[in-house]
């Protein structure tokens, strides 16, 4: 009671921090003054949180070996720069009968790219494609 009185006296309010300490932690305080440092911190920290970026590289099962080394050299620049690699390789009509071909081609892909990723999910046939993770590895992002 005394501190509701001392924060009227002040024209400012009480507020109350710590409701489960024993006894109650309590402030007095501008209260919109408050609202909006908790808002400026909450910025600040959404600023600071790391946004995870995934690049898609998508292959055919019979997809070429020039065609593999410009795909596998993009891979290698988004990996540099810290983003994951979403690798498919996408079955049209009667190619489905290459799942094979196309899980080969994919851990070919995750071998190649050992030294600068790591695999986060293995190849998953998903309907008509077959899907693999690749996130950089601590030390490709600090280059």
């Amino acid at each position: 009671m005394e501190a509701i009185k001392f924060a009227d006296d002040l024209d400012l309010d009480l507020v109350e921090i710590s409701p489960n300490a024993d006894p109650p932690v309590c402030k007095i305080t501008d209260y919109q003054k408050f609202l909006y440092q908790q808002k400026r911190k909450q910025k600040e920290l959404k600023q600071k949180a790391v946004k995870v970026v995934v690049k898609e590289i998508r292959f055919g099962p019979n997809t070429d070996d020039h065609d593999y080394k410009f795909k596998l050299k993009h891979a290698e620049k988004f990996l540099g720069e810290g983003a994951k690699v979403k690798a498919f390789v996408f079955f049209k009509g009667r190619s489905i009968l290459f799942k094979d071909k196309g899980e080969i081609l994919l851990l070919r892909f995750a071998q190649d790219l050992e030294e600068i990723g790591k695999v986060e999910q293995l190849p998953k046939l998903e309907g008509k494609r077959m899907t693999m993770f690749i996130a950089p590895k601590a030390s490709a992002k600090n280059k």
